[in-house]
């Protein structure tokens, strides 16, 4: 390979994916040209469907069982070995602890025995950047982006940031409690929805006849934070409050499509005013709650309505894998960040943007 093409593998184990991907970027001015060469992800979905949800310990012993045939798989698949790596990419927060370890010590381990340098990825950043792996393909200009509002919903975060260029953001706000994908996940418990809980509650809302009407928490306040506990917990009253048992279908369907709608209503209200407060030129939507049609859609109409460019990441990218690890890794090798050793990265579960 040519000098100005580095090849990374990334490896993604937040939660309950063991993922990994192989990835090229070259240095090109205004905008890296990254290549992805390989993706793998392994899901946990049937093991932690039989507990209702993720438990942090089973999804360790899953990670270890799975990471190295993951790993050789994303090897192999693009015709790579350890020698032809460049970096090697790991997320190391935020997350389930037990899970960061996992995908920390094993790509130390791959580091040290390889003398390669790592590059700890913050999970977020991760999302954050996924959108725009688009760029290229859509031949947009960088001039056009930039500044970016970012909306970040997944099943423990929910943030909205501006993108200044593309290497300075700010977060603007963020839950205060429950991220909007946990109420997704919370309000499928209530209704006895099989897991994973959220792509249930999407898909019975779709067969609403009579949407609930449910408070939209936190939509006039002056900030850009949220708060999706108490939109649950109005799900949760109304619930006790019906004749109907939890498990009745057309129940069911309208307090999904109602809760789905007071949560989306949230999401869109606050990302297109910070639109309009900072005068955005595109916005983009990423994590794994971008898979939800409703919100995916009304982002995108709003987009059009004030005439900005809008970003979702491709069907693959929007849930946890390590191709959008692998892509933060590439932004921050082109923003300037200086590659680690393997004995100066440790994981945080509670690492911040």
């Amino acid at each position: 390979m040519t000098k100005n093409i580095k090849t990374i593998l990334a490896i993604e184990t937040s939660c309950d994916e063991t993922a990994a991907a192989v990835l090229t970027v070259a240095d090109k001015k205004p905008f890296p040209q990254i290549k992805t060469l390989s993706s793998v992800i392994n899901s946990q979905i049937k093991l932690h469907s039989k507990m209702g949800g993720v438990v942090p310990e089973i999804a360790a012993r899953a990670h270890i069982k799975n990471i190295l045939p993951v790993v050789k798989h994303a090897l192999v698949t693009c015709n790579l070995s350890l020698t032809d790596l460049d970096y090697i990419a790991v997320t190391a927060g935020p997350g389930l602890m037990p899970s960061l370890i996992v995908g920390v010590e094993f790509a130390k381990a791959l580091a040290m025995t390889t003398n390669k340098p790592i590059i700890p990825v913050n999970h977020m950043l991760g999302h954050l950047y996924s959108p725009l792996k688009q760029v290229e393909s859509r031949k947009l200009k960088v001039e056009s982006l930039f500044p970016m509002i970012s909306l970040i919903v997944s099943g423990g975060h929910t943030m909205i940031v501006l993108m200044e260029d593309i290497k300075n953001y700010k977060v603007l706000g963020e839950t205060v409690d429950d991220a909007a994908g946990e109420a997704f996940d919370k309000v499928a418990k209530l209704l006895k929805l099989p897991y994973p809980g959220g792509p249930e509650v999407s898909r019975l809302a779709e067969q609403s006849e009579n949407p609930v009407d449910f408070p939209r928490p936190m939509i006039n306040s002056k900030n850009y934070n949220f708060s999706f506990s108490g939109l649950k917990t109005a799900v949760l009253y109304y619930l006790q409050n019906q004749k109907l048992p939890a498990t009745n279908y057309q129940l069911q369907a309208n307090i999904c499509a109602g809760f789905q709608n007071a949560a989306v209503d949230v999401l869109v209200t606050k990302t297109m005013r910070a639109v309009k407060e900072f005068g955005a030129k595109s916005v983009s939507l990423s994590g794994g709650v971008s898979a939800n049609n409703s919100l995916r859609e009304k982002l995108k109409v709003e987009s059009k309505k004030l005439k900005v460019n809008f970003f979702v990441p491709e069907k693959g990218l929007r849930t946890d894998n390590a191709e959008m690890i692998g892509l933060a890794a590439a932004f921050m090798l082109y923003n300037g960040f200086k590659p680690k050793k393997y004995n100066q990265i440790k994981p945080d579960s509670n690492l911040s943007l």
